[in-house]
This record gives structure tokens, C-alpha cells and sequence, in this order.
């Protein structure tokens, strides 16, 4: 199993690439043929649920649109995703709407998907409320809450990998209507 965690940058998806694996890790680099394009991207093994799992940490993107080096890069790892994989989308709480858009096209791609809210503990610093039960059945995939930095949440999250689910972007537009 390969799970892929993507989200904005500084969401926190390095940290909780570190506390999802044991195993040393391996750094990818994309170079391309001009300046300033270099793309580094982590993976690393581990074990989930006593299955072998291959943790691989996606260079910060806004989308899958393809408009710059690090979503070209992202898309390409992703390309190797099966329905027996996951993507975790990882998506900074204090900032719902940024991290979304990423989520819409994950959904739209059909990737199998679990959404981490991270940061719940900023977000409620702020003054923030987020009903993950209903961000859940809105987006109809699964959502956990986490303070990756804090290592809570974490443990739900590696619990829940196996109800990853495809979501449908034409159930979602009906659904928000």
C-alpha cells in the first residue's frame, strides 16, 4: 500500500510524514532543465495495520492543474496511485478555503481519499469552529481532526486509512445545491 499525503504548503504534511514513519527516509529530487526547478519529494516505509506501507510526502501544491513544477511533479507521483492506495489530504484548519480547492480536485481526479484537518488547535485559538462530521458527509469522504505537531488525531487517522473512499464530484454538486 502507498499512501501519498498531499496538501498547500506548510499544512503540516511533513510532520505528520515523520510521525507516520519508522524506517529511514529516502529523498526524490525532479530537476528539469532550467533554473529554480527542483522538486524534492520523501518517502519512506513503514507499518500500518501490520501491513507494509510505503509513506511518500508530495511536494506543497494548490491544485492538480499543472501550472507550475511542484503540481507537474505531484501529478506525476499520483499517477501511480491504485485503488488500494490513499491519499491523505492534508489541510491546514485556520485555512479551510485554501486547502479545498486541492481537496475538489483530488475528489474530481478520483483518488481514494481520508482528509486530515490540521491544526485544530490554532483554528480554536482563533476563535474557528469546524464540524468535521459535517465536512465529512458534505464531501463524503472520511475526515479527522489533528494537531500533527502535537501527535493528536494521529492515531485516528492510521485507524481510518482503510475507509478511504472516492468521492463523486457530481454527488457533491448536488449536494451543495
Amino acid at each position: 500500500m502507498k499512501i501519498f499525503l498531499a496538501g498547500n504548503p506548510n499544512v503540516g504534511k511533513s510532520v505528520l510524514f515523520n510521525r507516520l514513519t519508522t524506517i529511514e527516509v529516502r529523498t526524490h529530487t525532479f530537476v528539469s532543465n532550467y533554473p529554480g526547478t527542483t522538486v524534492d519529494y520523501f518517502v519512506a516505509s513503514t507499518q500500518i495495520g501490520g501491513k507494509r506501507a510505503e509513506v511518500i510526502d508530495l511536494p506543497g501544491v494548490y491544485s492538480l492543474r499543472s501550472t507550475n513544477e511542484a503540481e507537474e511533479v505531484a501529478l506525476e507521483i499520483l499517477r501511480t496511485c491504485t485503488k488500494a492506495d490513499v491519499v491523505i489530504n492534508v489541510i491546514d484548519a485556520t485555512r479551510m478555503r485554501n486547502g479545498l480547492f486541492l481537496t475538489l480536485d483530488l475528489i474530481e481526479k478520483g483518488y481514494p481519499l481520508l482528509i486530515a484537518v490540521n491544526m485544530m488547535d490554532a483554528a480554536e485559538k482563533k476563535g474557528i469552529e469546524i464540524d468535521l462530521n459535517a465536512l465529512e458527509n458534505v464531501l463524503q469522504v472520511p475526515v479527522v481532526g489533528t494537531v500533527a505537531i502535537r501527535d493528536v488525531g494521529v492515531n485516528r487517522l492510521i485507524s481510518r486509512i482503510d475507509e478511504k473512499k472516492v468521492g463523486n464530484i457530481e454527488d457533491l454538486a448536488n449536494e451543495c445545491r
